[in-house]
């Protein structure tokens, strides 16, 4: 089993920075891919950013130029940079990895983690 814990989060004013990480515990090789979702209040879970096996990244309209996702798949660990935080990127933040490799097998599985908060006030 693979388990993910975000840490990083926190409270923040508008115009400053944060760097969240993620990091993977158990059985596992590689991953597909690497990324982070914010859910904000009353509102559905959407994509920040993802990092590919091979390094690709795709990134949210309103994450272009102001954060910044890196990783080490071997190491199932992801980060992404926020900076120039606006109240609207207010939300509980959630790593996820897709498609398993381990022990010479894929797995197509999700995990996700428990979600870290960031508040930022104007």
């Amino acid at each position: 089993q693979v388990q993910l814990v975000e840490t990083g989060g926190g409270l923040v004013q508008a115009g400053g920075s944060l760097r969240l990480s993620c990091e993977a515990s158990g059985n596992f090789f590689r991953f597909n891919t690497m990324g982070w979702y914010r859910q904000a209040p009353d509102k559905i879970r959407e994509l920040v950013a993802i990092i590919s096996r091979g390094g690709g990244t795709v990134y949210a309209d309103s994450a272009k130029g102001r954060f910044f996702i890196s990783g080490d798949n071997a190491e199932g660990t992801v980060y992404l940079q926020m900076n120039s935080l606006e109240p609207d990127d207010t939300g509980v933040y959630f790593c996820n990895f897709k498609g398993l490799w381990s022990s010479g097998a894929y797995f197509d599985m999700d995990f996700w983690g428990n979600g870290t908060l960031v508040t930022v006030s104007s």
